[in-house]
């Protein structure tokens, strides 16, 4: 490895990686969230009429925001190789751009420089709002987050299209015993719909109500259905968080620690050795690897490889 590779290798370590053993690393996190956050706020107090008279500081706040977001946008393309290894340089930077992470940062940076044009790229500073997600990456507590979601996934699509297909069954059903009685109201089947959002989802906005015995009998129905229907995913996803504490339980030995993230570079002493091997040398736990957006739990014999993302805590030596 060259010079020039290592320093771009060393940059990427610093803008990606949060470990908490690398300093710069960490002040970088930091300062992410501080920018974002700042970014955010300046949006929502650029709103008000009573702050006029601080517009100016508003702008400079932007620009100066901005201008981080870009110079960090320009360092994520250049060293994309090592987020993604094993594909040309070119390639790796059109999958960055491509990927979630480049387009909210590309969303984010976009309406700067189109705010006066048309209503769309003025739209597009909502798009600054999804930086929060990012925030995430920075903290390593929400790792086991994305792994609930990204492990219940099937069942969660499951239960939305239960849910979707009660809507819609609703929504014919109200329009076919309130149609008559409310043409205005019950216009079409889509007026029925936005009546079974509102009390499927246990919202109920009471614009749109039914009036007849028969409707009303179906809408106690549904309520109750509705119910059910939003407890499926909360308890999806509330199972799936039990799930990981009990095998975060079942490997520290029945002590949960502050999780750290590290991603595996060319000159990691990891890189061939076993989960099991890094355990009784280093006293590390690997409680989750994230090989090219893929994440799963390791099993002992699983051997590190370049580029893998892990989410690790240390072994309490008492």
């Amino acid at each position: 490895m060259n010079k020039r590779t290592k320093f771009r290798n060393r940059i990427f370590n610093i803008i990606e990686i949060g470990n908490e053993t690398d300093i710069p690393s960490r002040v970088f996190d930091y300062f992410i969230v501080v920018v974002i956050i700042t970014n955010i706020t300046d949006l929502v107090l650029e709103t008000f009429q009573s702050l006029s008279a601080y517009m100016t500081v508003f702008n400079a706040i932007e620009v100066v925001t901005t201008i981080v977001f870009i110079v960090e946008y320009i360092l994520r393309v250049w060293t994309a190789e090592f987020l993604y290894p094993g594909i040309p340089r070119w390639k790796a930077s059109l999958r960055f751009i491509c990927s979630v992470d480049g387009l909210i940062i590309l969303l984010s940076i976009l309406p700067f420089f189109f705010l006066q044009g048309f209503v769309v790229f003025r739209m597009l500073r909502v798009a600054r709002i999804f930086h929060l997600f990012r925030i995430n990456k920075q903290f390593d507590s929400f790792t086991v987050i994305r792994t609930v979601l990204v492990e219940k996934r099937n069942q969660l699509v499951s239960s939305l299209f239960i849910i979707v297909v009660l809507m819609f069954a609703s929504s014919i059903c109200m329009y076919s015993a309130e149609h008559q009685v409310q043409p205005e109201v019950f216009r079409n089947a889509f007026s029925g719909l936005w009546w079974s959002v509102s009390a499927l989802l246990t919202v109920g906005y009471g614009d749109i109500y039914p009036i007849t015995p028969l409707g009303q009998t179906m809408a106690i129905i549904i309520s109750f259905l509705g119910v059910g229907a939003v407890a499926i995913p909360t308890g999806i996803i509330s199972a799936g968080f039990v799930e990981q504490y009990q095998k975060a339980q079942d490997s520290s030995g029945g002590q949960i620690m502050n999780l750290q993230t590290l991603v595996i570079d060319i000159d990691s002493k990891w890189i061939g050795q076993s989960v099991s091997e890094i355990r009784e040398g280093d006293h590390i736990i690997i409680v989750l690897v994230d090989h090219e957006g893929a994440p799963f739990i390791p099993e002992p014999d699983y051997h590190v490889r370049y580029g893998d993302q892990l989410a690790i805590y240390r072994e309490s030596e008492g």
